[in-house]
């Protein structure tokens, strides 16, 4: 189908994830092949209501698919229809910018607005959609791999292989120094992270939010290898795993963010209670934003590329408030309504989850 020319627009959102560059040059290149100008908004939704943003050429995107991080910069603090200001004397106000942002694409001729962004940014889309008329399309990005109404979001891969490779490396010093090794990883409420590279990494005890765990069952673990002759065990613990009846271990609060509960400490949290109810020495290794940083993977990058070709082809087909999705193996579309509905959490039957039972790994319950 052949397009007349027209003027699209995409952003980056939310926080860094491996591939957001190689999404970048697959819409640009598409929406110029196609006919369309195409304008880089720099630093998600704030570049909309601060009116900075660029028309983007084929050298603006040269050589970009195999770097980490994103060309036009991205945040996650920004959203326009409670936007901060921050005033001298440390107080915050917030004023409602949805005028601002229609009032710079309507002057701009901006038709479409492309999102590329994990929930936050992909609900605001929505909004934008919905209370603005904006037309939007969506494309998932997240590595926690917990969005609804697609199979697989860009940047999992490359944080399960990131993941993976500091499992590996954890098994050299825990068996040298005969220790209980952690390693705590991203995810937020959804264990995926955690799973992929904790059957991958041939670790011992695998710790998802999904399942709640028992600390008696991870010590009967640790305590029977110990028996079989094995000196260390290895533990994945996701930072949104949480004792059965007890909280959730928070790092801090944020203001002003998508995300307002920051996860993180549970690792350190479980280490003490091994060493102390076993007397193995145990260390924790929080593998942080590492995980977010980095070339993506191959996998990743095709990913990308199929993800922002079918973005520049829904605004062909004139299919707008859509979000790209894999289903199947398949690039569809659903509508972006749906995807902030329920987070996209590992089921209980997942066939990962019992093939590690199969082979005596430790899921804490």
């Amino acid at each position: 189908m052949i397009s007349s020319k027209g003027t699209l627009a995409v952003l980056t959102g939310g926080g860094d994830c491996p591939g957001l560059n190689a999404v970048l040059s697959s819409v640009v290149k598409s929406a110029l092949g196609n006919g369309y100008d195409i304008y880089g908004i720099e630093n998600g939704f704030n570049g909309l209501i601060s009116d900075t943003m660029k028309l983007m050429t084929y050298s603006d995107v040269s050589g970009i698919l195999p770097r980490g991080g994103t060309v036009l910069g991205t945040t996650n603090r920004d959203n326009p229809f409670k936007f901060a200001h921050v005033q001298t004397d440390g107080s915050v106000t917030y004023t409602d910018e949805r005028e601002t942002i229609v009032r710079n694409l309507r002057e701009r001729g901006i038709e479409v607005l492309i999102v590329i962004g994990g929930d936050g940014s992909l609900h605001i889309a929505e909004e934008l959609s919905r209370e603005c008329g904006v037309k939007v399309i969506g494309v998932p990005k997240t590595i926690d791999n917990d969005l609804p109404c697609t199979e697989r979001t860009f940047g999992f891969d490359t944080a399960v292989a990131t993941a993976t490779e500091a499992v590996d490396k954890l098994h050299s010093t825990a068996e040298s120094h005969h220790r209980v090794m952690a390693l705590e990883v991203m995810g937020r409420y959804a264990g995926w992270i955690a799973l992929y590279s904790g059957i991958a990494g041939g670790a011992d005890v695998i710790l998802i939010p999904e399942i709640p765990y028992k600390i008696e069952s991870v010590l009967h673990k640790i305590e029977q290898r110990r028996r079989l002759g094995k000196s260390f065990s290895i533990v994945v613990v996701a930072e949104g795993a949480k004792p059965v009846g007890g909280e959730l271990t928070v790092a801090r609060m944020v203001k002003d963010s998508f995300e307002q509960v920051r996860l993180g400490g549970v690792g350190e949290k479980l280490t003490r209670e091994i060493e102390a109810k076993t007397g193995i020495e145990s260390r924790c290794t929080v593998l942080g934003y590492l995980q977010r940083g980095g070339s993506p993977t191959a996998f990743d990058r095709l990913l990308c590329v199929r993800y922002g070709s079918a973005a520049v082809a829904a605004c062909l087909e004139g299919n707008y408030n859509v979000m790209v999705a894999l289903k199947g193996d398949k690039i569809v579309t659903v509508p972006i309504a749906q995807a902030g509905s329920k987070a996209r959490n590992v089921e209980l039957d997942n066939d990962i989850i019992s093939a590690g039972r199969q082979i005596g790994i430790c899921f804490g319950d």
